[in-house]
Parts: C-alpha cells; sequence; structure tokens
C-alpha cells in the first residue's frame, strides 16, 4: 500500500496506473477514525475497480464550530493498519497547507441542497464539503467514489455537484452500516461513554417506529413528526435539532400529496454533548425489520 502526502505523487502514481493497465480507479474519501462502515465501503470499491484510493483528511472547512474540529477522533497509524488488511492500493493523507494552499479563494456551494437540516444548523458545512470534495474528485479523477448513506443530505448535495459542475465521475451511495442493535456506525461513537452508546441506541429505534407509523397511515406527517420528536425527548437526548420527512431525491419536504415516492426520515440529535446523525428509508420494510434492533 502506497501513501502519498501530496497531489503531485498522487496524480503520478495514477498516470502510471493508466498508462500501465487499464485500470478502474476507485476513491473511498474518509476523515479518518476508520470503522467496519468504512471498510464497507473499501470492500465495496475493491468489488468495482482495480485499484483503490482512500483519502484521509480531517476538513477544517466544514466544521463550523472549532472545538468540535479539534475533538474530531483521530488515529493515522490504527486507520493504515486496516487499510493495508484491506488491500488497499493507495492512501492519500494531505495536510491543510496542502488541500488549501494560501491565499485559498474558491468556494463551492450548492445553496438549495445545503439551506435546511444540517446546513441550517452547521453554517458553512456543506460549503466546506463541497469545496474538498469537488478538489478530491479532481486530484484524482476516479471512475466511482463512494459515500455513506448515513450523510444522507451529503450524498445528495455530492450527487448534485458532480451532475452540474460535469465532473466525469459515478458517485455511488452505500447503506448504513449498523451494529448488532441497529446503531449506526460513526467516527463520532467513540467520543461516547458506555452509558452515551446506550443512549445513542435509542435513535435508530424511534427512527424505524415513526417510519413504520408514516408508511402504514392514519395519521398525518406532521402528527408523525410530534410522536418521534415526543419520543426523542423521552429518550432523553440532550437536543434535537431536526426530525424530518424529505423525499428522497429532491430533499424536498414530504406532504401528504406526495407520500407515495420514496423518502427518508432523517434527524440530527445530542448525545453527551456529541451529535449523531441518522436516516432511514421509510418505505423499505426489510430496513425497518433490519435495523430496528432487538
Amino acid at each position: 500500500m502506497k501513501q502519498v502526502y501530496n497531489i503531485t505523487d498522487l496524480r503520478e502514481q495514477i498516470t502510471n496506473w493508466t498508462l500501465q493497465e487499464e485500470s478502474k480507479i476507485v476513491l473511498v474519501p474518509t476523515m479518518g477514525a476508520l470503522h467496519e462502515g468504512h471498510l464497507t465501503l473499501v470492500r465495496s470499491a475493491r468489488q468495482l475497480g482495480t485499484r483503490v484510493i482512500v483519502s484521509i483528511f480531517v476538513n477544517p472547512s466544514q466544521f463550523n464550530d472549532p472545538n468540535d474540529f479539534q475533538r474530531y477522533p483521530r488515529d493515522e497509524a490504527k486507520d493504515l493498519d486496516l487499510l493495508r488488511q484491506e488491500n488497499v492500493d493507495m492512501v492519500f493523507t494531505p495536510s491543510p497547507e496542502v488541500m488549501y494552499p494560501q491565499p485559498f479563494m474558491t468556494t463551492v456551494s450548492v445553496p438549495e441542497i445545503a439551506k435546511d437540516m444540517e446546513g441550517a444548523f452547521r453554517p458553512g458545512h456543506f460549503d466546506g464539503v463541497a469545496t474538498v470534495v469537488t478538489k478530491l474528485l479532481l486530484q484524482t479523477l476516479p471512475d466511482f467514489a463512494i459515500f455513506g448513506e448515513k450523510d444522507f443530505q451529503q450524498l445528495c448535495l455530492i450527487e448534485t455537484l458532480v451532475r452540474d459542475l460535469n465532473i466525469p465521475v459515478n458517485i455511488l451511495g452505500a447503506k448504513i452500516v449498523r451494529d448488532e442493535e441497529g446503531l449506526a456506525l460513526s467516527s463520532r461513537n467513540t467520543l461516547l461513554s458506555e452509558d452515551g452508546i446506550a443512549q445513542a441506541r435509542h435513535l435508530n429505534k424511534v427512527l424505524f417506529s415513526i417510519a413504520r407509523l408514516i408508511q402504514t397511515g392514519g395519521v398525518s406527517i406532521s402528527e408523525a413528526q410530534g410522536v418521534g420528536l415526543a419520543q426523542l425527548a423521552e429518550a432523553g437526548f440532550d437536543r434535537v435539532d431536526y426530525l424530518e420527512l424529505r423525499d428522497a431525491e429532491t430533499l424536498k419536504p414530504v406532504t401528504e400529496t406526495n407520500i407515495g415516492r420514496k423518502m427518508r426520515l432523517l434527524t440530527a440529535v445530542y448525545v453527551e454533548g456529541v451529535r449523531l446523525i441518522d436516516n432511514v428509508q421509510v418505505n423499505n420494510a426489510s430496513d425497518w425489520i433490519s435495523g430496528f434492533g432487538k
């Protein structure tokens, strides 16, 4: 496994692959602190292409809270060891100076996707995401790039910017990986105590419960969301930023007139001061069965 730190070496290796063989290159962008969810993305990448690149970069421009940036878990040595075991071909670990040479004056923005939910509670977050992802895609020019569906709004944003900017890459979303009780795997879970993890495990149960309530009907969407907010409060979460039912393709709010479309129920909550996000596909019974927990 080759580790590169700058764009010149990154592009030189990719060029060598392209010249020497008919490579299909797959990029898996990460911020490190890797867990089984990331490794699932890597394994999917291996099935798609002959060369797999994983980027590890904790992107400062997508953190609206400096304390959150400093607190974000980092363990590069462990990450590299896990990626070696997965036979990753190359790991790109740039510094902030490499990614944002000064003076850096360009921002990529997708305002329609970024205006609410995560965008409303984390001002500037999605501009940072859009900018760094655009840079990574242009730096590597992969055939495919894989992102997890846990950050569903982010996935929609990336699909939109790739389409709008005609970046020649196929964006693929990978299903959320959950533990045995349905908790969505996240690097931020490592910041929680045992009690915090137990608390966090209520989140998926509430989501799947409300998803089933919406799917079976009999209540309005606003009533179902009210039930969900009440259940989250009863579960003792520190704060709930949002609980929203959205069209899975457009991310527009769902009403009773378009409830038959594919939908996502999305939420963001705080546990022990740690912000967790999760979402479920409302009209997929197999997802409820596998994710609802014990």
